[in-house]
């Protein structure tokens, strides 16, 4: 029988597939570590209070590429070349999603406004992460090694998600609230396809790999649309509603160092 947890066992079973699923995250792990650690540098003079927080977000960003690649080691594989049409973080940037890498590749200073596209754009993708860790953790925690990893990377995603959170609700409450709820509907509107697009290019890749028959491939894109149908219809909405989180200041220290990984 088809399920979640059978898909995610046999690719994680198969050295290939499991190679190019780690590959995959280890690189989106580290753009985002480099793009969060751009953005710390370049935070404007009114809001340097944020910077450490923002670097302590890349440098999770960074431990989580650096806990995939480990997962690869330990299995004696190497990382593979990523799938342009399975890079989530560069598609969601050519879409105009978050802060173009043009502008963080320039030594000048964030404005206000560019951090709450930030924060808006890392609240809609920090859903979609700590949604897929959930899911991950459910099937995977006693595992030795991945379970390790999906609980590491699970917390610090719940964190980030805090974070964002609680920052916007203090930019809304300086009168930004239009702006955000604008930014947050575009940029959710916008990740749904994406995330849809990437699903089916990923699928595409193991179905290969793993020498899935044709019927079986095309009831997991039949899955997959039906999820975008659902999050389109409306259950992107979860991606964009902003409450106070229980835990305050979830980026306050520094990163949790991951030993027994990297």
């Amino acid at each position: 029988m088809l399920s979640a947890k059978s898909l995610f066992l046999e690719i994680l079973d198969n050295d290939e597939s499991f190679r190019l699923f780690c590959s995959i995250a280890a690189s989106g792990e580290s753009q985002g570590g480099w793009e969060n650690g751009r953005i710390a540098a370049l935070v404007p003079q009114s809001e340097r209070a944020l910077a450490p927080k923002i670097a302590r977000h890349g440098a999770d960003e960074d431990k989580h590429g650096r806990i995939f690649n480990a997962l690869m080691k330990k299995r004696g594989l190497a990382p593979v070349r990523v799938p342009p049409e399975t890079d989530y973080t560069m598609l969601l940037e050519r879409a105009g999603i978050g802060l173009a890498h043009d502008k963080l590749r320039r030594d000048e200073p964030l404005t206000v406004r560019d951090i709450i596209v930030y924060l808006s754009h890392s609240r809609v993708t920090e859903q979609r992460a700590a949604d897929q860790m959930v899911m991950l953790r459910r099937y995977f925690a006693a595992d030795p090694d991945v379970g390790k990893a999906v609980r590491m990377i699970s917390r610090d995603e719940d964190n980030h998600l805090a974070y964002t959170h609680e920052e916007l609700l203090r930019f809304a409450a300086a009168g930004h609230g239009r702006l955000i709820q604008r930014t947050l509907h575009d940029c959710a509107l916008t990740e749904i396809r994406i995330h849809r697009d990437v699903s089916l290019a990923v699928m595409a890749h193991m179905g290969r790999i793993l020498g899935w028959h044709a019927a079986r491939s095309a009831l997991l894109l039949v899955g997959i649309h039906a999820v975008y149908a659902y999050e389109r219809l409306g259950g992107w909405r979860r991606m964009v509603t902003l409450r106070m989180p229980e835990r305050r200041n979830a980026l306050g220290g520094p990163a949790t160092p991951a030993p027994e990984f990297a």
